[in-house]
């Protein structure tokens, strides 16, 4: 009797210890992976500005952007549609986190140049962040030709103007997100520093609504610090909607900021007030391809 005694005492041990392995096991396997937050937008450029999304590796994305001339400039203009501004770019995938790009803009002639880098992205599950961080530099050379009164020969490096950003965003829901995006703009170069500052901080917010499977209202707003009481430009202000169509998106806009695509022009250079009827129409276009296969 006390070997059966022993006996049971064990087995029941035993079968605790693996009830509780078990357990364990289930726990372990019920415990949601991480995960990783996609589709914060829907492609790499808001209204005028940057988003925090990258393209995979191999992939290279076409980019069109069109604004026509201010509502208020009357018929003769016939509400602005006989005015074009444009920028051709491209943007190509060197890693899924890194991709550079480059482009011509008409107003000024300008040519532009700049990476993206995704720093963190946003999970959920075991192991999770709560945003995403896209870094972005961009370098802008205006090849148009200098004013004929300007009082000193002007070099390539006096043209040259620089943006740093830092893209923050967070997916709320399925249909909701928003982004951060503190900036700075230096220009080598300003002809007048009591209007003009050489580094321009400014602050931008923006929105993405999703209202359909393949439709969404899209915001913009840049406030710009420390500037000089004369200096006669407006912060920018963007809508949007985005129309996804298979293969590319096209983003039909209004905004202010009607002439440069670049940092430089649209964030410190905007010359037409928004509430004053100074509005631009406008769209983008993008298309990608995917130049590698990806494993």
């Amino acid at each position: 009797m006390k070997i059966l005694r022993t006996l049971t005492l064990v087995f029941c041990s035993f079968q605790l210890f693996a009830q509780d392995d078990l357990m364990k096991e289930l726990e372990k396997s019920q415990k949601p992976e991480t995960e990783y937050v996609h589709s914060t937008f829907k492609g790499t450029r808001l209204v005028n500005g940057q988003t925090v999304e990258t393209k995979g590796k191999g992939a290279l994305e076409f980019i069109f952007s069109h604004r026509f001339g201010r509502l208020n400039s009357g018929l003769y203009n016939f509400y602005g549609l006989d005015v074009a501004h444009v920028r051709i770019g491209l943007e190509y995938g060197l890693s899924d986190r890194l991709g550079i790009g480059i482009g011509r803009n008409s107003f000024d002639k300008t040519v532009d140049s700049y990476l993206r880098y995704k720093l963190l992205r946003q999970t959920t599950g075991t192991s999770t962040m709560p945003i995403t961080i896209t870094a972005y530099g961009n370098a802008a050379l205006r090849t148009s030709p200098p004013t004929k009164d300007a009082s000193y020969p002007i070099t390539t490096s006096d043209r040259m103007a620089y943006t740093g950003q830092l893209l923050i965003a967070r997916k709320f829901s399925p249909k909701f997100s928003a982004q951060l995006m503190p900036t700075i703009v230096h220009k080598n170069i300003v002809s007048d520093k009591t209007v003009e500052r050489n580094d321009q901080f400014a602050l931008g917010m923006g929105t993405r609504m999703k209202i359909t499977k393949s439709i969404a209202f899209t915001s913009e707003y840049y406030y710009r610090f420390n500037v000089s009481d004369k200096n006669p430009y407006y912060n920018a202000i963007g809508f949007g909607v985005d129309i996804e169509t298979g293969g590319h998106v096209f983003q039909l806009v209004m905004t202010n900021a009607g002439n440069s695509f670049t940092e430089r022009g649209f964030i410190t250079e905007t010359i037409d007030n928004f509430f004053k009827g100074g509005i631009h129409l406008g769209f983008n276009v993008t298309r990608t391809f995917q130049l590698k296969k990806q494993k």
